[in-house]
């Protein structure tokens, strides 16, 4: 697990690759949204595509604000609230 990215607004961390585990057989996402409390975790062909949509990003030499409208674009498929227990 490595934290890739971090504002005021967004976290994402990324899982490595995991035999061990079908949900992370490739790895995979996690974006949360901390201003409305809510997550969601992506693998597979979703986060293939994420993976290149922040490589395209990470490219054009983004502002903070333009990776965070980047990840607005997953808000509406975060259903699931953060918890903290």
């Amino acid at each position: 697990m490595n934290l890739i990215y971090n504002s005021d607004q967004y976290s994402v961390v990324e899982f490595g690759a995991d035999d061990q585990r079908e949900a992370l057989r490739f790895g995979g996402y996690e974006i949360v949204d901390k201003s409305f409390k809510r997550e969601i975790f992506i693998a597979g062909a979703l986060a293939e595509f994420f993976r290149q949509g922040v490589e395209e990003l990470i490219a054009s030499e983004p502002t903070i604000e333009d990776i965070d409208a980047f990840l607005g674009n997953y808000d509406a498929l975060m259903s699931q609230p953060v918890t903290l227990q």
